[in-house]
């Protein structure tokens, strides 16, 4: 078995973020074993992308359980099946049962389509473009039983410009996620980051505003 950590990816897309984290472990950007890329849809793109990389998949249908609980627990047991260390959210657009994702907080990433704490859930870019803000963003943050809702662990910003509609926004916004999530992923895998319950803790000091990405890197918010 690999040395290196193990990382599970869930995806319900295309799997662009997914496409981003391959690309910097192929550039040897990021240090990592990918052990299971799993979706809820069977015909999700992250999935051929991942047996295309020779990547282990697994394709749940939530329908075939009687509730959203029994579908999430069944889920985390096979991740954890798969020997995973660490899970990452790439899209994967469902709300999670508490229980079963307990014993992965401080494990868990996500990344989420706007500067949280704002705009939670879905239609993020509407929702930036209907109040007339002039930055949008999007944030990767621990996963906990609160909807986009744990520590913002760092964040990437752009500006929203005159005339904007939302295709125009999430384009824009795309590269710069595709930056953020592996630069995440390699402090969580190499464990500069980590949670210590009250804080993301990165070197070891408190994380007290979330990183911000910008053409150096994840540098801190001075």
């Amino acid at each position: 078995m690999s040395s290196l950590p193990r990382i599970a990816v869930l995806a319900s897309g295309r799997g662009s973020n997914l496409a981003a984290l391959l690309a910097a472990r192929e550039r040897g950007e990021l240090p990592v074993d990918f052990v299971l890329v799993g979706s809820d849809k069977a015909a999700a793109g992250a999935l051929r992308m991942a047996e295309a990389a020779n990547i282990p998949t697994l394709a749940l249908d939530p329908r075939s359980y009687p509730d959203r609980r029994a579908f999430d627990l069944d889920l985390f047991a096979r991740i954890a099946a798969s020997g995973a260390e660490l899970l990452v959210l790439a899209g994967f657009m469902r709300i999670l049962d508490g229980e079963a994702l307990a014993p992965w907080i401080g494990r868990m990433i996500n990344i989420h389509p706007s500067l949280l704490p704002k705009y939670r859930g879905l239609h993020t870019h509407r929702r930036a473009l209907e109040a007339g803000d002039t930055e949008h963003g999007a944030s990767v943050h621990f996963v906990t039983a609160e909807l986009d809702g744990g520590p913002v662990i760092a964040q990437a910003r752009v500006a929203i410009e005159p005339g904007d509609d939302e295709e125009q926004l999430a384009e824009r916004l795309l590269p710069l996620e595709h930056r953020l999530l592996p630069a995440v992923l390699g402090l969580l895998a190499t464990r500069r980051l980590r949670w210590d319950g009250q804080a993301p803790r990165l070197d070891d000091q408190p994380l007290l505003t979330p990183l911000v990405l910008n053409e150096q890197g994840l540098q801190t918010r001075e």
